[in-house]
């Protein structure tokens, strides 16, 4: 599972307008088998403050976009990646 241009495109204009107000400071991709996660930290040496997962095959379920926080709940899950930004966009 890869994210396609467009959802990295988004992705890394959050990452970007976050990093400019001082938020956060690194990021990491993983693409497995099943899913994608990009993760976004405070510093290099913690835990991930949030995590965007695809998980394709919850597709037709609760949608395959998920928003991971750094307690590893799931805070937000959707079937569109914007809805699924939302609570970090603000």
């Amino acid at each position: 599972t890869v994210f396609d241009r467009g959802e990295l495109t988004r992705i890394l204009d959050l990452y970007g307008r976050m990093v400019s107000a001082g938020h956060w400071r690194d990021y990491a991709i993983a693409m497995d088998r099943d899913v994608a996660t990009f993760s976004a930290f405070r510093r290099a040496t913690e835990r991930p403050e949030v995590c965007i997962e695809k998980r394709p095959a919850l597709r037709h379920r609760q949608g395959m976009w998920s928003l991971i926080g750094e307690a590893g709940a799931v805070l937000k899950r959707g079937h569109e990646l914007h809805s699924v930004l939302a609570p970090v966009e603000r």
